[in-house]
């Protein structure tokens, strides 16, 4: 329910239809939910895919998900038969999907179609998605002659995975599931290149892997090359980006800006990999691959025998005493397993690359509610934190391997979470003390004053200017700063907060996953750019507070300022009341959100009831 089979499938079938040799390719989908739904779509796709690549082909299809296509694609004029293709195709594909939502929707596969396949029988009544044995079954087995589209041209190689989980065995979330992947892959077709995407990021450009390829094949530099990262970018984003969901700038600057310094890092999506530096290899001269040379390896196995040895490789206790976790495969013990492979991987002396085509690789879906947000980022900040603070610090692990300023520019990121602690003091002490009549800054009519103010406007400045030239709007910044202040307090706050707890043994790392649908209400809200809180969340609790606090420290200030306004009192008080009034204004929606909106949106009454209760505790306290 929270990824959807119909969107599973539509990336499935964007990175089978990739123009590439389909013999050389082979797709497997890891499903850690073990779920017959997605298997069932998983097989409509594959009967779908026999149409689909033809299609796709002839048509020079772009994007290649089917679901993507279809909703902006206008029919071709001209020739009646190729208008009369595109029209079955496409009422094809809208079929499938009208069978795969009834489907899920219902929860039950028809006795007709459980009888078609011999892997439905994998799934028994005891099954659950935390306590499964290894289901593993090869829907389109590439090797076969006869596995063809509807021309005759070979297919991609398709294999469903769900491995085995055992509620007494960690099962390390997505690393353990990619670490399952690579053991399996390695049997079935053993690629030398492997890319890697979430199941929201469906393939939007078809030259993608051509691209990625290139950089691995150049005859100077290709050998040091270990990974090729594409960004992340996000298709349903709204025109001034609400929730600051672009990551244009990151994007735009700083991952090239790493890029420069050594190597981009790796974001856990639409990353090309060598198989090898996921195994664990060190870097060395010798590793350059003679691609030319290459031939197919062809697999002896019977499709029966192929898939039960690979169920040992997904099992629980395959890993057990092995080095899969810590020197081969993703690392695991971080909520952001991608990073720390990323960094361990420069470690050994390869380098990572930067590739940010002008169509881009890879499109997404982005958090449409508030609470999705930040709990994303929370969990981000918390993982990258986490690194900071162990062994896997780039100053620690990376000395001596990397360069200096490539580890300088992994604190950019992994310092998130710290970053709290200055935004909350600014948010917090400054108005408190407005409200106390303690002047923290010079008087306005002091020379000293001309730092503060040429720090403040020359970086506003800065920063609107560089998020409008790559494409943001006015409103889409000022948006930015709102969840910039938002994250730093919320989500900044409980990741740096929870790894501390972690490190006096309190808890332990977690992994979320960020839902992919929402109710149509909250749909419409999201387009129409209104902040949508509607949750009661410990989150939502701060932000209030903290939003209400300023208020009431605004006006009490004010009153203290006017009152003894013949003495120039507001001379010493004049940045506070900027900065107060300045946080009151990126405040409106929550103030919104508190008093004046009915809709489902708007803020639970129980956190409108203990933001007013804390706010207003803290200014009495002050005042004490």
């Amino acid at each position: 329910m929270i990824e959807p089979p119909a969107m599973v499938i539509n990336t499935v079938l964007s990175v089978m239809a990739y123009d590439y040799p389909p013999e050389k390719l082979s797709v497997y989908l890891s499903d850690d939910g073990g779920s017959v739904l997605t298997f069932y779509a998983m097989l409509e796709a594959s009967r779908f895919s026999k149409i689909w690549l033809p299609f796709c082909k002839k048509f020079k299809v772009e994007p290649r998900s089917p679901e993507a296509y279809f909703r902006t694609a206008v029919e071709p004029l001209g020739e009646p038969a190729m208008a009369k293709e595109w029209t079955s195709v496409k009422k094809l594909y809208e079929d499938m999907k009208k069978r795969i939502e009834t489907t899920t929707k219902l929860g039950l596969i028809s006795e007709e179609m459980y009888q078609e396949h011999k892997g439905f029988k994998e799934w028994t009544l005891l099954a659950s998605k935390r306590d499964h044995q290894t289901i593993l079954q090869i829907l389109i087995n590439g090797r076969d002659p006869n596995a063809v589209d509807i021309e005759g041209q070979s297919l991609p190689t398709l294999v469903y995975l769900a491995r085995e989980k055992r509620p007494q065995y960690h099962h390390n979330f997505k690393a353990g599931a990619m670490n399952a992947l690579l053991r399996v892959s390695s049997k079935i077709s053993d690629g030398l290149i492997i890319l890697n995407v979430d199941c929201d990021m469906y393939s939007n450009n078809s030259e993608s892997v051509r691209d990625a390829i290139c950089f691995f094949m150049d005859e100077e530099e290709g050998h040091k090359v270990g990974f090729v990262q594409f960004p992340q970018t996000f298709e349903n984003l709204t025109k001034n980006d609400v929730y600051s969901s672009s990551l244009n700038v990151i994007n735009e600057v700083e991952l090239p800006g790493l890029d420069g310094n050594g190597g981009p890092c790796y974001v856990g999506s639409g990353c090309f990999h060598r198989r090898e530096i996921l195994c664990g290899q060190n870097y060395s001269k010798e590793c350059k691959v003679d691609w030319k040379g290459l031939t197919k390896r062809e697999v002896e196995q019977s499709i029966s025998v192929l898939e039960e040895t690979c169920k040992v490789l997904a099992s629980c206790t395959y890993e057990e005493n092995t080095q899969w976790g810590k020197e081969m495969g993703l690392k695991y013990g971080c909520p952001v397993e991608d990073i720390i492979t990323g960094l361990a991987i420069q470690c050994r002396g390869w380098r990572s690359i930067y590739f940010n085509p002008k169509r881009k690789g890879f499109l997404g879906v982005a958090p449409t509610t508030l609470l999705q947000s930040l709990v994303q980022h929370k969990r981000w900040s918390e993982g990258d934190f986490q690194i900071f603070a162990s062994r896997y610090s780039p100053f620690v692990m990376g000395y001596k391997k990397i360069p200096l300023k490539l580890q300088f520019s992994y604190c950019y990121f992994l310092l998130w979470a710290a970053n709290c602690l200055a935004t909350l003091y600014y948010v917090v002490v400054p108005s408190l003390c407005l409200l106390r009549g303690i002047s923290l800054f010079p008087e306005i009519s002091n020379s000293w004053v001309l730092p503060f103010a040429f720090v403040i406007f020359v970086h506003r400045a800065y920063s609107l200017g560089e998020f409008v030239f790559f494409g943001g709007t006015l409103q889409g910044w000022w948006n930015d700063q709102r969840m910039w202040l938002y994250k730093r307090m919320t989500s900044y706050f409980f990741g740096f907060l929870d790894n501390i707890l972690r490190l006096l043994g309190f808890s332990k790392s977690a992994f979320v996953i960020t839902a992919k649908v929402a109710d149509d209400d909250v749909s419409q809200r999201y387009k129409q750019e209104i902040m949508e809180f509607g949750a009661s969340s410990p989150m939502f609790t701060i932000l209030a507070t903290l939003a209400l606090l300023n208020a009431f420290c605004f006006i009490g200030g004010l009153m203290r300022v006017i009152a003894d306004v013949e003495n120039l009192v507001w001379e010493r008080f004049t940045l506070q009341i900027l900065l107060c009034g300045m946080l009151i204004f990126i405040n409106l929606p929550i103030y919104q959100g508190l008093f004046l909106r009915k809709d489902n949106g708007s803020m639970p009454t129980s956190v409108t009831c203990q933001s007013i209760m804390f706010a207003i505790l803290a200014c009495a306290l002050s005042l004490y």
